[in-house]
């Protein structure tokens, strides 16, 4: 099977968020796309097949514990490698949920058009802000479809700065798939930064996250009356992406690198 790792949302090797991109030559099990995940040990794995219609491909993610709706980078390191591998201009990804995700390459730069989905006011566990080390926050709400709690904090220092205590996180709610804690910027180049936390649903944090932008960017957007934005995942790895409010569609620009090609050998 042939398989890439791509590192999304950077121009450098060795940051960003690494994804798996693999292309089953025949069928597949689920059992086996999560197995493969977990080997690869990456927050997502990506596997593709050619549909049809030319430039159209159906897309799969997973994290190492489960199947996984939508994932902004690993789409992003799937069209990196297919507009290296082709010719194409412009890629459609079929998602499991019957999305039809738009990519296209402007030179050295992607982007992506995902769905906006709304959040709601909500009310950030104690024991969460515990686990977190937050004392306060400003503001709490809830991506239903998605569902993540939003924190916000104002300091983005302090967020760089979050050490988690994962075994206390667990516990402190149960049915989400993830946290994510964001602020605004005081650096003039990004408008927002962010940090997710997931170990509900794939790893304890993921490096530089696309698919909370479905629900991030508007929330931003409203807050500070722009449609274009600049994100930063202020990981250790850290990533950065320009988000664009078209509508009920998100785009989604950024960067990816290839740092690795090669064949899995799966029985």
């Amino acid at each position: 099977m042939k398989t890439y790792i791509v590192d999304s949302f950077t121009n450098e090797q060795f940051k960003g968020n690494p994804a798996g991109v693999c292309f089953p030559e025949n069928e597949i099990s689920e059992s086996k796309m999560l197995h493969i995940a977990f080997e690869l040990g990456l927050s997502e794995t990506a596997f593709l097949k050619k549909n049809g219609k030319t430039d159209t491909y159906s897309i799969r993610y997973f994290s190492p514990k489960m199947e996984i709706p939508l994932c902004g980078h690993a789409t992003l390191a799937s069209a990196k490698v297919l507009f290296k591998e082709t010719d194409a201009e412009k890629i459609h990804f079929t998602t499991i949920e019957n999305l039809d995700l738009t990519v296209t390459k402007h030179g050295d730069e992607i982007t992506m058009e995902f769905p906006v989905y709304n959040t709601e006011t909500a009310v950030a566990p104690a024991a969460m802000l515990k686990a977190l080390g937050l004392n306060s926050v400003t503001n709490t709400v809830f991506s239903p479809h998605n569902k993540v709690i939003v924190l916000e904090i104002d300091s983005p220092r302090m967020l760089a700065n979050l050490r988690p205590d994962f075994n206390a996180l667990i516990p402190s709610n149960d049915g989400i798939n993830g946290v994510l804690v964001t602020a605004p910027s005081t650096d003039n180049g990004y408008d927002y930064h962010y940090r997710f936390f997931w170990p509900w649903a794939g790893t304890n944090e993921d490096p530089v996250t696309g698919g909370v932008q479905t629900f991030l960017a508007k929330y931003w957007s409203e807050k500070l009356n722009k449609k274009k934005l600049k994100a930063f995942q202020s990981s250790s790895r850290t990533g950065y992406m320009n988000v664009a409010l078209c509508g009920d569609k998100v785009l989604l620009t950024s960067r990816a690198v290839i740092i690795l090609e090669g064949k899995l050998v799966v029985e």
